[in-house]
């Protein structure tokens, strides 16, 4: 019989196969014995001598410090200067979204005296609310403080029109119809106001009759005036935040654990798209001033391309002359999708060149949560730089413009600045550019604050509450350092829930003084009392008949320690607020005696200036 291939091996050739594996065995004990043994006297070896060569290790040696900010310290002025008023957001457990976000600030000059006066933007009770006392309103304080003297306001608010229930957010204000008089413009949940200024603390509501819609579901928050066609009149840019309603708010339902309910998240309503309200003229016997949304013809509305919808979630904007054509562009802030750049073809139409320009995005390429921006050029040189108070966890943004020919190229530059790192626990609202100690180069200050009440639950190292902070500009290398209690005192860092936040010569004594607002609570109103004996020029310029505040003007000092010292006639900046129009030169040990004006239309002049005072330079007829 033929024997299968699958039978067992034969007896015979088993036994040859089990003696050689057990001798390959035992050669294998043999070597793994040898190898032991050297590695036991490999490690049990003496230690050889040191080579003296060998240079030992030592701790890295601390960072060399820079110089220290100066002592320049901020006082708290209370309601004991006639400042009453306290923020209500009309939040009664519904945790619907507009609650948390605030209310923004503007330094305006509404009775046309010289003087900063302070419009304070209230947001209120829901319509139809039962649980809390009438709507509140937004709120204005004219400015009677003496020079150099105790501030000093009056509250103007009953009567003057600005006394009406609106869930307000943020302010623009600016002479658009050229009578001489600062008007205000108001921005909210169910659209805009737009009050013109009758004269003597009175503002009628012209929104209907303008052409833009009084009424509607809008939740409008950044506004800027400037005159986006270069025909000489202001336009109104009007941004938008997500489209909500109270119904879809609570649909959504945002839940964090261990608090339940919570404040929603951006990303779980949709987005939006701005206006461009064009200013069409001034009728010259009504004294009306009409204007039509040309957003969508000139390009404003950016719309996602897998869904077609408006991609914006606006709450700053900065207009500002990014290429130095002559011509505004636009810088939106988004929150947690990318920032927009439009820059200005000069045919009524802008192009977004956002990613192009590196500010559409961080470095990795994310997006970030964008509340406050401002834009200056901080290094005193043709450098522009774009800041943004960015959320939570996530560092200040610096963009600056790079030397790049004939491209718009900027990048973030806040690590190596000193601006960034510092800034990464805190949740960013309020920003600003401004020379709180007069030495001629541009400080940065945020305010900060949470946006849920019970965030220390789920994150004990963060705070509701939070302190502003003030980033000294040292110049050269690593140009921004933190200035603390130490320096400024502890008035500044008054832990709050801080949101929009505005600066102005208050008192008129030449530096910069500072208002806070925060959620459900008083502003923090901060008297600069630095004493460090700089010195320093004002100046406010005053323009053609359509423009009569010269509205996006760039002025430049020329000190004479060879610095030259640029600043934008630009209110809108930080977090649903304004500052105020006149321009701060700071100068240091220094003097200036001429001016330079590039004046919004493009022609140029230069002007003779005094120090330590106020020049009103005028444009030539």
């Amino acid at each position: 019989m033929l024997q299968n291939e699958q039978d067992p091996i034969p007896p015979a050739e088993d036994a040859d196969l089990v003696g050689a594996a057990l001798r390959r065995s035992l050669l294998a004990l043999v070597v793994l014995g040898v190898v032991a043994g050297g590695a036991v006297w490999w490690f049990a070896r003496p230690a050889a001598p040191k080579d003296s060569r060998i240079t030992p290790l030592e701790a890295p040696l601390a960072a060399t410090t820079g110089p220290r900010p100066p002592q320049v310290r901020f006082t708290a002025v209370g309601a004991e200067c006639g400042v009453g008023f306290v923020h209500r957001n009309g939040a009664t457990g519904s945790k619907l979204l507009p609650e948390t976000m605030g209310g923004g600030v503007a330094f305006l000059d509404f009775d046309a005296d010289g003087d900063p006066d302070l419009l304070f933007v209230n947001s209120g009770d829901w319509p139809g609310s039962t649980d809390r006392p009438a709507a509140s309103h937004s709120r204005l304080f004219r400015n009677d403080t003496p020079a150099g003297g105790p501030w000093r306001f009056t509250d103007v608010t009953e009567g003057s029109g600005l006394d009406h229930p609106f869930y307000g957010m943020g302010a623009a204000c600016a002479d658009f119809d050229g009578d001489g008089l600062t008007d205000i413009l108001l921005t909210g949940v169910g659209g805009v106001r737009l009050l013109r200024n009758r004269g003597e603390a009175r503002f009628e509501d012209m929104t209907r009759q303008s052409g833009i819609p009084a009424e509607g579901g809008d939740w409008t928050t950044a506004a800027a005036w400037f005159d986006a066609d270069n025909d000489g009149d202001l336009d109104l840019f009007v941004g938008r935040y997500v489209g909500w309603t109270p119904a879809l708010d609570r649909e959504v339902n945002n839940q964090l654990v261990g608090v339940g309910r919570a404040y929603g998240r951006p990303w779980n309503f949709p987005g939006t798209a701005p206006s461009l309200w064009r200013n069409d003229g001034t009728d010259p016997g009504t004294g009306t001033t009409r204007f039509t949304d040309v957003a969508a013809e000139s390009g404003l509305v950016i719309r996602n391309p897998a869904t077609g919808h408006p991609m914006a979630k606006t709450l700053a904007v900065a207009p500002i002359d990014l290429n130095e054509d002559g011509w505004v562009d636009l810088v939106m802030a988004n929150d947690t999708v990318q920032n927009f750049v439009f820059t200005n073809r000069h045919d009524g139409t802008f192009r977004e060149v956002g990613a192009q320009s590196g500010i559409a995005f961080d470095a990795y390429g994310q997006t970030r949560g964008a509340m406050g921006i401002d834009a200056a050029r901080f290094r005193n040189d043709r450098a522009l730089g774009i800041a943004i108070g960015n959320f939570a966890n996530e560092m200040n943004a610096l963009y600056v413009r790079q030397p790049v020919r004939e491209q718009l190229v900027f990048a973030d530059e806040a690590i190596p600045e000193g601006l960034g790192p510092a800034s990464r626990l805190l949740l960013k609202f309020g920003l600003f550019f401004f020379d709180y100690d007069l030495d001629g180069r541009l400080d940065v200050l945020t305010a900060n604050g949470h946006i849920e009440e019970d965030i220390e639950k789920i994150q004990a190292d963060v705070r509701y509450r939070q302190p502003a902070q003030l980033f000294w500009n040292a110049g050269g290398g690593s140009t921004f350092s933190a200035a603390g209690p130490e320096e400024c005192g502890p008035d500044l860092f008054t832990p709050v829930v801080g949101r929009g936040s505005a600066y102005a010569d208050v008192d008129a004594d030449g530096d910069l003084d500072v208002v806070i607002t925060q959620i459900n609570g008083a502003p923090l109103l901060l008297r600069n009392d630095q004493g460090l004996g700089h010195g320093w020029v004002r100046v406010r310029l005053v323009g053609d008949r359509g423009n009569l505040e010269a509205i996006g003007a760039w002025v430049t000092v020329a000190t004479g320690d060879g610095r030259r010292l640029s600043r934008h006639v630009m209110p809108t900046k930080s977090y649903l607020s304004q500052s105020e129009l006149t321009l701060t030169f700071g100068l240091g040990p220094a003097t200036a005696d001429s001016a330079e004006v590039r004046w919004p239309d493009g022609s140029n002049t230069r002007h003779a200036i005094q120090p330590r005072t106020l020049n009103v330079l005028r444009r030539a007829r």
